[in-house]
């Protein structure tokens, strides 16, 4: 298979239509081994490094359409700064994270203090409760995001969710799923 240029990759994403799908997913491939320098580097997990590396992408993708991207930087420069930021990003997002857990109370020391009746129905209001806001906030998410979570829930892989929801790869339905996941963990936080 022919290597594609990064002059191919821009005209390609510049012009839309299936050309543009084409060439994000070659511009996506073609840089993807910065996901496992990004693991190194920053000592990230994979997935949160995926993530990084997917909203980069997409970041690309916007500025070269918009014209952002003014091209005094290689493609891949311009990309892997983008990227590094992303994960710098998620070191701190984890780190105030981190800091905030230190401050939390235990839910179930205070239930050992009841009664086993009334232990009994509170966590029944409590699992009936949580299972109101997964559905909420699901609905927030909207149905693509939806439809990919609760499959993944149910024991779906990455190449059958990409297959019915039509997405190109297993690789991009994963960065997907894993964004919905991130937008499902902050609305949680976001709630405390």
């Amino acid at each position: 298979m022919k290597k594609t240029t990064d002059a191919e990759l821009l005209a390609g994403i510049r012009r839309g239509g299936s050309e543009r799908r084409f060439s994000e997913n070659r511009l996506y491939e073609k840089y993807a081994y910065l996901i496992d320098e990004g693991v190194r580097k920053h000592k990230l997990s994979d997935d949160e490094c995926a993530s990084a590396y997917s909203d980069a992408v997409l970041a690309v993708f916007d500025h070269v359409s918009t014209g952002r991207f003014e091209g005094r930087s290689e493609l891949g420069t311009y990309l892997y700064q983008l990227f590094s930021n992303k994960c710098v990003d998620a070191i701190r997002k984890k780190t105030t994270n981190r800091s905030s857990v230190h401050n939390a109370f235990s839910l179930d020391d205070s239930l050992l203090q009841l009664p086993d009746a009334a232990r009994s129905i509170v966590q029944q209001l409590i699992a009936k409760s949580d299972v109101e806001q997964l559905h909420k906030y699901l609905h927030e998410l909207g149905e693509k995001c939806r439809n990919m979570v609760l499959a993944w829930g149910e024991g779906y892989g990455d190449d059958e969710i990409a297959q019915q929801l039509g997405y190109a790869s297993a690789a991009v339905a994963k960065t997907s799923r894993l964004r919905c996941i991130d937008k499902l963990r902050d609305r949680y936080l976001n709630r405390l």
